[in-house]
């Protein structure tokens, strides 16, 4: 399988732990954006929205990065175990995913992104916002160690690409115990963490710019 990815990017680096997590070997395909890769003929014919992360499988094409993983696990995970069948826990996953695509990595990158790549000033309602959706977490992993039941799923992949990129950003998650907690041990016991590692190494490359 083709997949054409940043490795410094959240989204991809979360495709590549459920990638992991299923034994799924993926053929990586650096895609520079900066260099209006994903603009050529070539990856527009495979996605018309050219967007990263993607994923082609034979003559399948698919990119949003949690659809990924929910494909990943559903056609090639040995159980159900990080994608759940049962229609409440799989909505709970769901509400976890969402969670992370619509609140918690857009509040991060509507804050963050802006100072890194135009270099604009810290926006004090955005952080607020931002600081407002790891509350939001927190709550969420109250007498849990998962962040949807009682195992691990592909919400904790994902959420877990989100807030290695707040650490990097060096924003205080101190604060929050059950997050703090909940990254410390999934950042070295999730499936594929040396590869998240290494992509947020190369994220961090952005901030010492």
């Amino acid at each position: 399988m083709d997949f054409y990815y940043l490795p410094g990017s959240a989204p991809c680096r979360a495709v590549q732990m459920t990638a992991a997590a299923v034994g799924v070997e993926l053929n990586l395909k650096l895609t520079n954006l900066m260099a209006g890769e994903h603009l050529k003929p070539e990856f527009i014919k495979i996605n018309p929205q050219h967007c990263i992360p993607t994923l082609v499988d034979g003559d399948f094409s698919l990119w949003e990065s949690r659809a990924i993983m929910g494909y990943l696990v559903e056609k090639y995970g040995k159980d159900d175990s990080l994608y759940p069948k049962e229609p409440r826990k799989r909505a709970l996953v769901n509400q976890r995913l969402y969670f992370d695509h619509g609140t918690l990595y857009q509040r991060f990158a509507d804050f963050v992104y802006p100072q890194v790549f135009a270099k604009q000033p810290a926006d004090p309602e955005k952080e607020k916002k931002m600081l407002d959706a790891l509350e939001f977490l927190d709550k969420f992993l109250e007498g849990g160690k998962y962040v949807a039941g009682d195992s691990l799923t592909i919400a904790d992949l994902s959420i877990l690409a989100t807030i290695s990129s707040f650490d990097v950003a060096k924003i205080d998650l101190s604060k929050y115990a059950n997050v703090s907690s909940w990254y410390a041990r999934l950042r070295k016991d999730a499936p594929g963490a040396a590869i998240n590692q290494a992509g947020i190494e190369e994220f961090a490359k952005y901030f010492a710019k």
